[in-house]
């Protein structure tokens, strides 16, 4: 039954989400007055900075020889300061943010420090490590003739020292906020750590990153007690700006204030341009409004030499030892598509993690073709990934994704993107190739991911339930283009899914796997007559009741007794699979000597297309799903709660030995 919409009342609209709030609530006095004091308390110095400056004379001051003297000495040791951060902090950010090892705690501490450290104290650490007399100035005076104490290299260390800090704190934070799933994809397209690192990671954090290298340079810039402890007070060597500040204070309090203001200005300025970005850690890109999808929409006529399924590198067999969680075999010939399947929990993305070699919990023992690839880093086994989300570089488009895995292995950047136009093409995504994948709906992105993974030549195709995201019409679209494209690939493709559909219109064979062992390894045919698995007969649809052969029937595990036709071997352990279309349903027990026949309790009616499944529950006997007519249904009197008898004849019960 369709609502109808009160027209009566305004449409509502949706707004972004904001910070929330209670309505209708004041603020109590207790909290407000501190907060106005606390208020009150940071701006009061900044005011009194504002009120005291000598507004007709801070051109002059701004502009005498010894302050810009030491303005050009504060940009130059700022910058270099930022420099060697990057260089050290970028690197020391990404292992605090992505590898486990002893001590992390401990380095983390020692980052925090200098950001807790009295500036002085600082200094005098600083003077203990790098000075004449310390631990390794000698070394670097004796063996490269470099000095660092009261020189200007000297205040590059100081500021380097105190300012780097917010740089790693504010890297690790983006970094530890992007999802992994982006740089193993990237690996597994081909591209090597380094390459992964500069070309995903970096872009995808570079918020973080430039929040971080803003603060540092802004720390730098006004560091005073570390550079005055350790590099001194030199004119035109070590006197930065805030140094000038301090003599000017003796002697010209107006110049001091009109120097404070110059800094405060570019303190404000940092702050105001990272708008809150430093707190809140780097920003997630933000998508735009997607672009649906018309699935009849047809793809661009196939002509030319593109036409047709894609040419492959060659022909790739399988076989894989998995150990570990999961524990099996598998061998596949060329151009075999298996659909892994099983519960959540089975081991089914354990399963294409250990191919990958992404996984401690899994290992395998690979070999593609006549090649062991099982010592060989990801980006080295020529596997590729398609996970759940596609996992599409947001910083690049459609054709920049798909020629991703072309450029990793070496590919001139025209031939590799000549190369992603046609695969694009060819899944009739080819006229939304300079799109962002934030432009893109569901399908297509499915699309460009899986055009991405094809284009980068693998041995070994993996997808993670790469349509599980798709609504019917788009799925169904979908699965026709990825099923005639599978046709032409030379290598192996493993597809993990939930889906029945998937599974058999797509697969070779089907791979059932619970808690990390194969239970069923066949064609699809075989797995949907004979399922060896509860979870995937009921996958299919079927009641599946795991019991006890007994001699004159099975017990099954929920209790009951069910007779069957066909003989058994008493104690063996059976699934007995119950189509819902042969359970019959009667509101009174029927006559005659049926043999399965329990007493039970609607507790659920379901529309399945043009027929109902009605969900009963026993006392004498597990769950039944049974599958009748609207009809049948309203003949019957169904609803949730009435108290009915089911009956299954024995000649419909199928038996599977487990």
């Amino acid at each position: 039954m369709k609502r109808l919409r009160d027209t009566t009342r305004p449409a509502l609209r949706l707004r972004p989400a904001r910070t929330p709030a209670v309505s209708g609530t004041r603020t109590p006095a207790l909290l407000a007055v501190p907060a106005l004091l606390a208020v009150a308390f940071l701006l009061l110095p900044l005011a009194g900075i504002l009120g005291r400056t000598a507004w007709t004379d801070i051109g002059t001051h701004l502009t005498s020889p010894g302050v810009t003297e030491a303005l050009r000495l504060s940009l130059v040791v700022s910058f270099w300061a930022l420099g060697l951060s990057l260089l050290l902090g970028v690197p020391l950010a990404w292992v605090l943010a992505r590898t486990d090892f002893p001590g992390k705690a401990l380095v983390r501490s020692l980052v925090l420090l200098p950001m807790v450290l009295p500036p002085t104290v600082g200094g005098v650490a600083l003077l203990l490590g790098f000075g004449r007399r310390g631990l390794l100035g000698p070394w670097l005076e004796e063996t490269f003739g470099v000095t660092l104490p009261f020189h200007t290299p000297g205040a590059v260390v100081a500021a380097t020292f105190v300012a780097m800090p917010f740089l790693v704190i504010s890297l690790e934070g983006a970094l530890a906020g992007l999802r992994p799933g982006y740089e193993e994809t990237a690996a597994s397209l081909g591209a090597s750590p380094v390459r992964v690192f500069l070309t995903v990671t970096l872009p995808m954090v570079a918020p973080g990153l430039v929040a971080g290298a803003a603060l540092t340079w802004a720390r730098a810039l006004g560091e005073f007690g570390a550079t005055i402890t350790f590099a001194g007070n030199l004119p035109g060597t070590t006197q930065t700006l805030p140094l000038q500040v301090y003599l000017l204070l003796q002697d010209e309090p107006e110049a001091a204030t009109s120097l404070s203001l110059l800094l405060l200005a570019v303190a404000m300025a940092v702050l105001v341009a990272l708008r809150g970005r430093w707190t809140a850690g780097a920003p997630a890109p933000r998508p735009a409004a997607p672009v649906a999808e018309d699935p009849a929409r047809p793809a661009p006529p196939r002509t030319g030499p593109e036409a047709g399924p894609p040419a492959t590198d060659g022909s790739w067999s399988l076989h894989a030892e998995v150990t570990g969680f999961d524990e099996l075999t598998l061998d596949a010939e060329p151009g075999t598509t298996i659909a892994v399947v099983g519960p959540n929990g089975a081991g089914k993305t354990t399963l294409l993690r250990a191919l990958l070699g992404l996984t401690p919990r899994a290992r395998a023992a690979l070999r593609l073709g006549g090649t062991d690839v099982s010592a060989l880093p990801p980006h080295r086994r020529g596997v590729a990934w398609v996970p759940q989300d596609g996992a599409l570089f947001p910083h690049l488009s459609a054709l920049g994704n798909t020629a991703y895995g072309l450029r990793s292995r070496g590919v001139a950047r025209v031939e590799a993107r000549r190369s992603a136009q046609q695969w694009l093409d060819r899944l009739g995504v080819g006229h939304l190739a300079s799109r962002r994948p934030a432009q893109l709906s569901g399908g297509q992105a499915q699309r460009v991911a899986l055009a991405r993974a094809l284009a980068a030549r693998p041995r070994l195709l993996l997808l993670d339930e790469p349509l599980a995201a798709l609504d019917q019409t788009t799925r169904a679209h979908v699965r026709h283009t990825l099923r005639g494209h599978l046709e032409g690939f030379g290598g192996v493709c493993l597809i993990v899914t939930h889906d029945p559909v998937e599974a058999v219109s797509l697969a070779d064979r089907v791979l059932v796997l619970d808690d990390g062992r194969a239970v069923q390894d066949a064609p699809p045919a075989e797995v949907t007559r004979h399922p060896r698995s509860p979870w995937v007969a009921r996958m299919l649809g079927r009641n599946a009741w795991p019991g006890t052969a007994s001699a004159d029937g099975i017990e099954p595990v929920g209790g009951g007794r069910l007779v069957v036709a066909d003989p058994l071997t008493p104690g063996a352990e059976v699934l007995a699979i119950i189509a819902p279309e042969a359970v019959s349903v009667h509101r009174e027990r029927p006559g005659g000597s049926p043999r399965n026949v329990w007493p039970g309790t609607v507790r659920e009616i379901t529309a399945v297309g043009s027929r109902l499944r009605v969900l009963v529950t026993s006392t004498q006997a597990p769950d039944l799903v049974a599958e009748i007519t609207p009809q049948a249904a309203a003949e019957l009197d169904l609803a949730e709660g009435v108290s009915v008898w089911t009956g299954v004849k024995a000649t419909e019960v199928t038996v599977v030995d487990l």
